[in-house]
């Protein structure tokens, strides 16, 4: 399969990289960028742990800065791409802001929104998989370091 400039996994690979940035920050490898007529226009990775902020996930810091970027708080014509299915608090901003698309990589079975129903914006789009053995490995790595 060839891959367009444009594609969804060329996009993820740049949510990717934002979770490495996370990784060697000793926070969890999330990363997230939103893309507006095919160009990032946010890129964010978690901050929890930097900021002290429970709600510096990715996706919040992507929305933000988005939001910011585009003078305005609806994301209407936006994607989200996140490198791991979003969390119950991030799938309601992404529905806040009104996104229209939401591509993930690896599912979260213990804190993604999934579990709770569908929370995102009613005409949300949803894309999962997408590079999902990536974001799982980096996810692998960052708990195997915890552990020791």
């Amino acid at each position: 399969m060839t891959l367009s400039l444009y594609s969804d996994e060329q996009y993820m690979r740049e949510a990717l990289k934002q979770a490495r940035y996370a990784l060697a920050e000793d926070e969890i490898p999330i990363g997230a960028v939103v893309v507006l007529d095919k160009r990032i226009i946010a890129r964010a990775y978690n901050q929890t742990e930097r900021l002290q902020d429970v709600t510096a996930h990715a996706e919040m810091l992507a929305i933000t800065a988005a939001a910011n970027h585009l003078g305005n708080k609806y994301l209407q014509e936006c994607t989200l791409y996140v490198t791991v299915e979003p969390c119950v608090m991030c799938a309601g901003a992404s529905a806040w802001a009104q996104v229209r698309r939401v591509v993930f990589g690896a599912p979260e079975p213990k804190f993604g929104y999934r579990r709770h129903g569908r929370l995102l914006h009613p005409k949300a789009e949803v894309v999962s998989g997408i590079l999902a053995a990536e974001s799982e490995e980096l996810m692998r790595e960052f708990f195997a370091q915890k552990r020791k």
